[in-house]
């Protein structure tokens, strides 16, 4: 049976889970978060309840509790913490990953962060202290890919390492652990953990054939494609 506690919010303050609105905001903001945190385990990208996904409403930042089913949860689930920290919505006990999604909203102007296990990328972050330009949309996550050095799960250092390795990034590794990404909405997040997955595959299979070594992109090349890609997809009407 899941871990549940009492709600201690007091529901005041103009943005937070009283404030007018704000039952509506968060209802919708909740089952997108669901809706992402079952895409990450019908993608590969965790198994299990490994790995968490939260988003950030006003003050409130919703999180995916600590060791429930994804398939399970329900709008009645919601689970939310203030940026200090404090449980202020739902009965489930958060993430035990919380202080790093706080660490990351609290740096920058993230609404949305993915953290998995994905198969590739955690393979990568045991091998290199820095994910090789092997493809140009290295530039979509602001450049070359760090590994935050390991720290134990749900630590004040991991939280700390992986700032270190997000330092003007979107994306980071974290060494025998996994992957975080950050967006502006839950899609970007997302889209930017399948990236970096993906990338992470491309190197290692390119690696693995014997006598060749893949040819790599130099920073400069990286940072011409992100001009670029400042102008993909349809202009906004």
């Amino acid at each position: 049976m899941a871990e549940r506690r009492r709600d201690t919010g007091d529901g005041r303050g103009a943005e937070g889970p009283g404030a007018p609105g704000a039952g509506e905001e968060l209802a919708r903001a909740w089952g997108e978060l669901v809706a992402t945190a079952r895409r990450t385990v019908a993608e590969g990208l965790v198994v299990g309840t490994s790995g968490n996904v939260s988003v950030r409403v006003g003050d409130t930042v919703l999180v995916t509790p600590t060791g429930v089913p994804y398939d399970r949860l329900t709008p009645e689930d919601v689970c939310g913490v203030s940026l200090d920290g404090r449980q202020v919505l739902g009965p489930l006990v958060p993430t035990s990953e919380t202080p790093m999604h706080l660490a990351v909203y609290r740096a920058t102007d993230a609404r949305a962060v993915v953290h998995t296990h994905a198969v590739h990328a955690t393979a990568v972050s045991t091998l290199v202290g820095e994910l090789p330009l092997v493809h140009y949309m290295a530039a979509d996550l602001g450049g070359p890919v760090r590994v935050a050095p390991y720290a134990t799960y749900g630590t004040e250092k991991l939280a700390e390492n992986m700032l270190g390795a997000l330092r003007d990034r979107t994306a980071c590794l974290l060494q025998n652990h996994g992957t975080l990404a950050h967006g502006a909405t839950l899609a970007q997040a997302y889209d930017r953990t399948a990236q970096l997955e993906w990338m992470c595959r491309v190197w290692l299979t390119a690696s693995s054939v014997p006598g060749l070594t893949p040819t790599l992109l130099t920073e400069a090349q990286v940072a011409e494609a992100g001009e670029r890609l400042k102008g993909y997809g349809q202009p906004r009407p």
